[in-house]
């Protein structure tokens, strides 16, 4: 049996696991601050795990950012990594570098029964590519196509950095307010972790609030404990994050569905589930019924950039 070992690298966590029989095992969550080089990182990790680096046959990292030369540079936390020297430092034969949402919109293809929560009720139109989008250090943007033989391909973006859309005046105040600290307004300024916070010190301002939350995990319990103005703003948020939404199921044709993936929404996915989500992914005028009985699904899966992983390097294990 092969062993490989697969990572996904985000801004804040590196999550790595072994690849055996087409499945993951041995996970473990490292904070990327803790280690100098995503090399140390996984040394680290082996070590923890007691598996010997020679056994591997093959590596395959998901990482926040596009892929593409030898040197990557990980987009929201300080690591780089050269593809030559990654792969002479550790004797590593096969090294994949994919997106990190490359390997989340193949994990979609691997979710198991109660790992995901009906948003919107619908019907995935057949042979329509699927929206993967998710909030977490940043926003993760991807496309999951259907092949005519079977199977799926990843359509990897950057559609976090998209500019931010305003759909009420509400939200015209908001993005002056933002444009004049940050120029460029993109989507993850506001919705991504540190955008909740950014989206709730801009409320505050404009309302002349005092800020008494530093956090995006203080600001949602504050909500779900019923504090009305963290609940606005989480609002807010949601609302926002419809219109996003919307925005790419209308550009990509995304009419086989939608999942909602990251770390942040889960976290109040009951007030997600109540929210204006759905309200303002509708909202666009002559091509709202466009909406009718699509599928929005928000995804609870524990860690679906890992088997993303896995299945992008099954191939290539297939191969060897």
């Amino acid at each position: 049996m092969k062993t490989a070992l697969v990572g996904d690298i985000g801004g804040t966590n590196a999550r790595f696991a072994l690849w055996r029989d087409q499945r993951i095992e041995q996970i473990r969550v490292i904070p990327t601050a803790d280690h100098a080089r995503p090399e140390l990182a996984i040394l680290a990790y082996l070590s923890e795990v007691d598996q010997p680096l020679k056994a591997l046959e093959a590596v395959c990292l998901a990482c926040a950012g596009p892929v593409g030369g030898d040197l990557f540079r990980f987009t929201n936390n300080h690591w780089q990594l050269s593809r030559e020297a990654f792969c002479r430092e550790l004797g590593v034969k096969e090294l994949l570098l994919i997106n990190d949402f490359t390997a989340m919109a193949l994990g979609m293809t691997r979710l198991h029964d109660g790992e995901r929560i009906t948003v919107c009720d619908g019907e995935p139109e057949p042979g329509r590519p699927r929206l993967v989008i998710g909030p977490g250090t940043g926003l993760g943007v991807a496309g999951l196509l259907p092949l005519s033989g079977g199977g799926w391909r990843a359509l990897p973006g950057e559609g976090g950095h998209i500019c931010l859309p305003v759909g009420s005046e509400r939200e015209a105040a908001i993005w002056a307010h933002l444009h004049r600290s940050l120029g460029h307004v993109n989507a993850e300024a506001v919705l991504s972790g540190p955008g909740l916070l950014t989206l709730y010190r801009a409320c505050c301002a404009l309302d002349g609030q005092q800020v008494a939350l530093d956090s995006p995990a203080a600001i949602t319990k504050a909500a779900l404990a019923g504090d009305a103005y963290a609940a606005a703003v989480l609002e807010q948020f949601c609302r926002w994050l419809g219109r996003i939404v919307g925005d790419n199921v209308l550009t990509l044709g995304a009419r086989g569905g939608v999942y909602i993936v990251g770390g942040v929404v889960p976290r109040f996915a009951e007030m997600f589930l109540r929210s204006g989500f759905s309200e303002a992914l509708r909202e666009k005028g002559q091509m709202s019924r466009y909406f009718d009985r699509l599928p929005v699904w928000l995804v609870t899966a524990p860690y679906p950039g890992l088997e993303g992983a896995g299945v992008a390097l099954q191939p290539l294990l297939e191969g060897a």
